[in-house]
């Protein structure tokens, strides 16, 4: 029996238990390890107690972060790989992370006083580079390697804009390298706050757009005869999963390779049906993020390794398989 034939349930049920052991082993470990009876005491009882502070103002709007930052890549990975038909496409390669975080910095650097600019500013800068890469890449025509190139090229200009703005304002520089460091380290309510209801929303919607995807993926000429109009299709299902990456950069920064990595990983399990694919990829990229940064605690404790360290270094080898399968 091959992967993709074992029960769809079975798949989501087991991507909810990895999701669920992940989340309790963020709650766990960390400087102070906390045996998981007390988390789940904590959690059920909240008092004074070092071990509920811990588990409450610490770990907890941390595991929000990754858990909502992961499903938020990869589904954004899911989409832009449905609707381009690219299977190198996600967030990183089409230069919507790098756009972001040159929005985010430009935030914090320029306008340090007005905090609340940051995520809308994030959102305007992935949109932006979304759109240069995607007008770039479709003149002559659009295609997998120009498409990548593209980006490529927008990213290196976004990422240069965003070191030259640390440069001419070093003094004001530090908030922006703590937001840009692809790490879910020191992550409040108070983030979450002014962040979740931008992922959360376009979260929601983006899991109950796969028959669209769907059905951009078998091709234009297919959407028209069924009468929609691929053009607008692709300009707002793409909307949606640029918004979704912006969204996670402006929580915790570029994690690369998430969008990447998981939506291949999801449709290996349940096929090609994004109805299927979508939620299996959200719980995946949630159980990813939240699992790396368990990690990042406790490879060098007490000092914390980046989590977008952690996720390049099992995405590169990937993205060289891929692209020479997509070669072949």
């Amino acid at each position: 029996m091959t992967l993709a034939r074992v029960p769809v349930m079975v798949w989501y049920a087991a991507a909810a238990l990895l999701l669920g052991v992940a989340a309790l082993a963020s709650l766990v470990y960390g400087v102070l390890q906390i045996p998981a009876a007390e988390v789940l005491r904590a959690l059920q009882h909240p008092d004074e107690s070092r071990a509920s502070l811990a588990v409450w103002d610490l770990r907890f709007p941390r595991l929000l972060a990754a858990g909502l930052a992961g499903s938020a890549l990869a589904v954004s990975g899911t989409l832009l790989q449905g609707v381009t038909r690219n299977p190198l496409s996600d967030p990183g390669i089409l230069g919507v992370e790098a756009g972001a975080a040159l929005g985010l910095s430009a935030a914090l650097i320029l306008w340090p006083a007005l905090g609340l600019l940051s995520v809308p500013l994030a959102f305007v800068g992935g949109l932006l580079a979304a759109g240069v890469t995607l007008a770039f890449a479709s003149r002559p025509g659009l295609s997998p390697l120009r498409l990548t190139l593209s980006g490529v090229a927008v990213a290196a200009v976004c990422r240069a804009l965003t070191w030259g703005m640390q440069l001419l304002w070093p003094d004001r520089a530090q908030p922006a390298l703590l937001a840009l460091g692809g790490s879910v380290a020191g992550r409040t309510w108070e983030d979450l706050s002014q962040t979740w209801f931008w992922l959360l929303l376009p979260l929601v919607l983006a899991l109950t757009v796969g028959s669209r995807v769907n059905l951009l993926a078998l091709g234009d000429d297919v959407a028209r005869s069924l009468g929609r109009d691929p053009r607008r299709e692709l300009l707002l299902l793409s909307l949606l999963g640029v918004l979704l990456a912006a969204g996670a950069v402006a929580l915790c920064g570029p994690v690369g390779y998430v969008g990447l990595l998981v939506p291949h990983l999801a449709r290996a399990l349940v096929g090609l049906d994004h109805r299927r694919s979508l939620p299996l990829a959200a719980l995946l990229g949630a159980a990813l993020v939240i699992a790396a940064d368990v990690a990042a605690r406790l490879i060098d404790a007490p000092a914390e390794t980046p989590i977008a360290i952690l996720i390049a270094a099992l995405g590169t080898p990937f993205f060289v398989w891929l692209a020479r399968q997509v070669r072949a």
